[in-house]
């Protein structure tokens, strides 16, 4: 199957790209480059655009003569999208729009999103399940909701069959650790408290210590990057028999703020200092997924599920690639 890999040069899609071309799949990469790296896609051709290109996206669809999309080409900062909700909506909505219409001209029917858990907003009870209410709280969680929306109407018009995955946190390098996170500017804790001990920041913020959880930090669902991969293969397969799926993606098992830094403090056998700084709007005491519907339909497993093999591929990653990918 060929397959195109919007925002394949991105961490998660560079890694899809990667379990694609060794499980005997075509991938081709569609990428501006604005936040993905050049150097991350291997083994696939690449084609550099935007999705706002609608001309571009006909021509690459018709000449590797795609048969399935999976799209992770989003701005995915929830506090950026509080500051800039246009920047948002332009991205995350109207290029996914250019996108199914681009597969609609051309015949294309298969599609799996990168969804997100912000489409749930602050939930009413934890885990949660794909039932629970979709009710977001940033521009981020409301365009990733309402490009959900546009691919369930287009399959109900016999035009698309979509899976929407919803996940948590993703984390680790993978590929063996050789696709590893470089966002710029990062904020993601276990790369940002990694880079703390590497002594390439001053230091790692806890965000809140009187939060009602065991030791007093936010609680997150953290998912190993190839765990996640392999879940996007399954649900890719699944649409032979479905229209319209949608899964929550995460370990089921929360790890809190201060655990992640210890364990980074364990892999990399390095001290770094630690500050405790009042909490942050909007953050929320506990968010961990029920994955159960993925597991019983896909047959997905989680086989790492250690906060510990989490932390220790990107460790791997990160002191090969200190200043990150080398462009």
């Amino acid at each position: 199957m060929r397959v195109l890999i919007c925002g394949g040069a991105g961490y998660i899609g560079s890694n899809m790209t990667a379990l694609l071309a060794a499980e005997g799949y075509e991938p081709v990469v569609f990428d501006n480059l604005s936040t993905g790296h050049r150097s991350a896609v291997r083994h696939a051709e690449f084609v550099q655009g935007d999705l706002a290109d609608y001309d571009l996206l006909i021509r690459t669809l018709s000449k590797y003569d795609i048969e399935a999309v999976i799209h992770f080409a989003a701005s995915i900062e929830v506090g950026e999208s509080v500051q800039v909700p246009l920047k948002y909506y332009r991205n995350n909505l109207c290029g996914t729009q250019n996108l199914l219409s681009a597969m609609e001209a051309v015949g294309v029917e298969k599609f799996v999103f990168s969804s997100t858990a912000a489409v749930y907003g602050i939930p009413k009870s934890v885990p949660i399940t794909e039932d629970s209410p979709t009710e977001p709280v940033n521009p981020y969680g409301q365009t990733k909701l309402a490009a959900e929306k546009m691919c369930h109407y287009q399959s109900q018009a016999g035009k698309l069959a979509f899976a929407s995955l919803r996940y948590f946190n993703t984390c680790g390098a993978g590929n063996s650790a050789g696709l590893g996170e470089d966002h710029r500017p990062e904020s993601h804790l276990i790369p940002l408290t990694i880079r703390a001990a590497m002594g390439r920041r001053s230091d790692i913020k806890i965000y809140g210590t009187d939060y009602k959880t065991p030791d007093g930090t936010c609680i997150r669902d953290y998912i190993h990057i190839d765990d996640l991969c392999r879940a996007h293969l399954l649900a890719l397969n699944k649409l032979d028999q479905s229209c319209e799926l949608i899964y929550n993606l995460g370990n089921e098992k929360g790890y809190s703020v201060r655990e992640v830094v210890e364990t980074v403090k364990n892999v990399s056998g390095k001290n770094f200092k630690v500050v405790e700084a009042s909490r942050r709007p909007g953050d929320v005491p506990i968010l961990t997924a029920d994955s159960a519907k993925a597991r019983n339909e896909l047959g997905w497993k989680i086989q790492r599920p250690k906060l510990e093999d989490m932390v220790s591929t990107a460790w791997q990653w990160h002191n090969k690639h200190p200043d990150g990918y080398p462009d």
